[in-house]
């Protein structure tokens, strides 16, 4: 069993890189969504890269019987889509949507490609992100190996508020059921609502039209 564990985060990246993207020429196209917009789905053809400017946007995988299940949030700084600069999986295996209102530059992978080799600084911003986005992934998959479910949703938690970033944790986004926490830990939404009360009880949560997340949340990822 884990004795202690890091709740790990994607940081924005100190430079933007949208400025990089400009100052290179990069051919782009800049969208502005609506909350629910799919940005790609599970089966497109992977061929461009997306940087989520503004906004928050959901990745989520359906099984062949139509089960879908979610994945990941992502938050303004992020890169989605990003497996498709390999050229090695020419489908996409998971549907990203708008979770809010967002703004969303979408690269070709072939601009993508040349941007990396003749911008350093943008290279290695993107060569940092998914290096942290690996390390994200890593701490999930122990997560669901050697915590349990209580802790799991902690964590989660946690990491919507982006906690640990630079200033006050964020409000976590308004309306995120019980239902998608579930699917994120990995139990099931009675499970999620027990935890949840007993979580706002202890003061480590606000239900005040939006989900507040308090700092001593992290004391249940923390507890051995």
């Amino acid at each position: 069993m884990l004795r202690r564990m890091k709740v790990s985060h994607i940081k924005r990246l100190a430079v933007e890189p949208e400025t990089l993207l400009v100052r290179s020429g990069a051919i782009r196209t800049i969208m502005v969504l609506p909350k629910g917009k799919t940005i790609f789905a599970q089966g497109d053809t992977s061929d461009a890269v997306f940087y989520v400017q503004k906004g928050k946007v959901r990745l989520t995988v359906s099984s062949p019987q139509g089960k879908e299940a979610t994945v990941a949030f992502f938050g303004a700084g992020a890169f989605v889509g990003e497996e498709s600069i390999t050229g090695a999986q020419l489908q996409r295996l998971t549907t990203a949507a708008t979770d809010t209102a967002a703004t969303i530059i979408r690269i070709e992978r072939k601009e993508m490609i040349r941007v990396l080799h003749e911008e350093p600084t943008f290279s290695e911003l993107f060569v940092s992100y998914l290096l942290a986005r690996n390390a994200r992934i890593q701490a999930d998959l122990i997560d669901q190996l050697f915590n349990s479910s209580e802790k799991r949703l902690a964590r989660a938690l946690l990491l919507l508020a982006q906690f640990g970033k630079d200033g006050a944790p964020e409000t976590v986004i308004p309306k995120i059921s019980q239902e998608t926490l579930a699917e994120m830990i990995g139990t099931t939404r009675s499970r999620v609502s027990f935890f949840m009360n007993r979580f706002r009880k202890l003061g480590f949560i606000e239900y005040n039209g939006k989900l507040s997340i308090h700092s001593s949340l992290l004391n249940v990822v923390l507890h051995d």
